[in-house]
């Protein structure tokens, strides 16, 4: 049983075929998507905000 101060085994962190796997899907990732970028990330903070706003005001009309 593994806990905070004894996390068990250490990975293979000098695993090149895993690095490079990760690396290759990441790419692609990236060239499909786009980084993430400060608009996309505003954006999302309005349509959060939004929503809870329209929670709010409904729950103080609805009580």
């Amino acid at each position: 049983m593994s806990d905070f101060f004894n996390s068990g085994p250490n990975p293979n962190l000098s695993d090149p075929a895993g690095h490079k796997a990760n690396h290759d899907v990441n790419a692609q990732k990236y060239h499909t998507e786009g980084v993430p970028g400060f608009w996309s990330e505003v954006t999302n903070l309005l349509i959060v905000v939004a929503i809870i706003a329209v929670i709010f005001l409904v729950i103080r009309f609805v009580l």
